[in-house]
């Protein structure tokens, strides 16, 4: 008997649409978050970027790391977040604008605990200012 391969998380997922789909809500949902925006910086790049091409990058990015066939061809996660510098609020607003597109979309919690996992081990590379200088 061959042995049975697990199903990759990008498969799961339902493959580039499925992740697009979300990734598109998510990033409205970050663009237009006033928790986000407060950060001039961020604010600032929001409105310097299109968004299409901010998804697109996303898109990319989650389907790489989910086990699918695109590479990811942005910049290393550290290099394009460094001038911002994201607090550790903002990253906790982030994550929920996150939990609020995967509930949007019904992810099952077993696919959302592994792309929360691989968002959360980008955490290092973006949050510069500690938990406790935002207390």
């Amino acid at each position: 008997m061959p042995p049975v391969e697990n199903p990759s998380l990008y498969d799961r997922l339902g493959g580039v649409y499925s992740i697009a789909t979300v990734v598109d809500d998510l990033i409205d949902r970050v663009m237009s978050d006033a928790r986000l925006n407060a950060n001039p910086l961020v604010n600032e790049a929001h409105h310097r970027v299109p968004p299409a091409g901010f998804k697109y990058l996303v898109t990319e990015m989650v389907c790489w790391a989910g086990g699918g066939p695109q590479k990811y061809s942005g910049k290393p996660m550290a290099d394009s977040h460094a001038h911002l510098k994201i607090t550790a609020r903002e990253w906790e607003a982030f994550m929920d604008d996150l939990q609020q597109s995967l509930d949007r979309f019904a992810v099952p919690a077993q696919e959302q605990a592994e792309l929360k996992a691989i968002v959360n081990s980008t955490r290092s590379d973006i949050v510069v200012v500690p938990e406790a200088a935002v207390a």
